[in-house]
């Protein structure tokens, strides 16, 4: 870990959530590594693995960590993994969400690293990850692979654990 590394741990339902972000301001570039606890009785199911018409069209590779969705809000920017809900009107080949499971009192490690294409550095940057308990009716075995389809109803239910903003000056979590 380097000088401008800083760890972070957001609570949830069930779950906790450890990030460590680096960000290198030349590149632009925030690298996060973060382990997800599942604290439940029940297993978890964690969005971080993108949606199957992604791996359909060779754009993303079943069972990797997808890029994260990426939004800016005037100088703050929000990267996520999330279940995104079906799009209006919906597509032929619909981006069904994908997701790994985490069995009761296990964890989940993954790391990223995403270049911002912005032209001026954010202020702040934060990271939001969707967790859903594991439900049959929801979620679906891809055959050999520890990776699951989920319904599109799961976006309205899951869980958003968000870190707190991280200061690109500072190269800190705010409290």
């Amino acid at each position: 870990m380097s000088a401008d590394a800083s760890q972070t741990v957001v609570s949830g339902e069930g779950a906790s959530l450890e990030a460590t972000f680096e960000y290198a301001a030349s590149a632009r570039a925030l690298h996060v590594r973060y382990r997800l606890h599942n604290e439940s009785k029940t297993p978890l199911m964690v969005f971080d693995r993108g949606n199957r018409h992604a791996v359909m069209t060779k754009q993303l590779v079943q069972g990797e960590i997808a890029a994260p969705l990426f939004a800016v809000e005037g100088d703050d920017v929000t990267l996520s993994h999330l279940a995104l809900p079906l799009p209006q009107p919906a597509p032929t080949v619909p981006p069904t969400p994908l997701a790994a499971r985490v069995e009761s009192s296990a964890s989940l490690t993954g790391e990223f690293e995403f270049a911002l294409p912005v032209e001026n550095a954010p202020k702040r940057l934060r990271w939001c990850l969707g967790v859903a308990p594991f439900s049959s009716t929801d979620f679906q075995a891809i055959e050999g692979e520890s990776v699951w389809t989920a319904s599109f109803a799961v976006a309205e239910s899951q869980q958003v654990l968000c870190t707190s903003w991280f200061d690109v000056t500072s190269a800190s979590f705010e409290k």
